[in-house]
């Protein structure tokens, strides 16, 4: 599976951004497709992630009631909707894939748990 990211950019404080992921390649595989973003000099962390099939979703404490993940399957698309934007939120943010088909049941909130990732996509909010 190959991933590219997109719709990064600037946006001041409180204000949205919609960043889309486009999958490509054995999408077939996909079980989960993640969110992670990763701040100047600090480590990457997990955003959210949602389940291919059923759409079921799972956010980290920080981004949520703010931020929301949704998907297209027939497009094979996966969507974060990122809301009241804040400078903590700066990051390069990357799009990844767990690929081990419809039946997998693990959390999917670890780095180590996916082995597809998307090129990261920088945004920057301003005060």
């Amino acid at each position: 599976v190959q991933l590219q990211a997109s719709g990064g950019g600037l946006v001041q404080a409180g204000g949205s951004l919609r960043l889309s992921c486009a999958a490509s390649g054995r999408t077939f595989s996909i079980s989960v497709m993640g969110w992670f973003r990763q701040a100047p000099g600090k480590e990457r962390e997990f955003v959210g992630r949602i389940r291919w099939s059923g759409g079921s979703t799972y956010y980290a404490d920080s981004v949520k009631g703010r931020f929301i993940i949704s998907r297209d399957n027939a497009k094979n698309t996966m969507s974060l909707q990122m809301n009241s934007l804040s400078p903590e939120d700066t990051a390069v943010y990357y799009c990844a894939a767990l690929n081990r088909g419809p039946g997998y049941s693990g959390s999917a909130y670890y780095r180590n748990d996916y082995d597809a990732w998307g090129q990261g996509t920088l945004v920057t909010v301003s005060s």
